[in-house]
């Protein structure tokens, strides 16, 4: 029978940690750098949390893991009202093509 253990947790969260550098690191959409920032930190959430469970650390884990997804709802909210306002701006939501802030 197989057991749920902290190594399982640790490999999904690499994976995910994987797939949000990847998608911030290659992606030219300023949206899609965001939706990478979030997969960074959905796997810092889950090591926490597995960390948490299986460190014998109470409920410090939940805690942290509570505010961080605080962080990153107003993360989102603030980045995405500065990406509309990139947009109404530049035309473009490529970070390659905003090359300065002020016109």
């Amino acid at each position: 029978m197989l057991q749920v253990g902290l190594t399982h947790f640790l490999v999904v969260s690499a994976i995910l940690f994987s797939f949000g550098i990847y998608g911030i690191v290659t992606r030219k959409n300023a949206v899609m750098v965001l939706m990478g920032i979030e997969l960074v930190l959905n796997a810092a959430n889950i090591n926490f949390i597995a960390f948490a469970k299986y460190g014998n650390f109470g409920f410090s884990g939940q805690m942290i893991a509570l505010f961080v997804i605080i962080l990153a709802a107003a993360e989102a909210a603030i980045a995405l009202a500065i990406v509309l306002n990139i947009y109404k701006t530049f035309l473009s939501v490529n970070v390659d093509e905003i090359d300065h802030l002020k016109e």
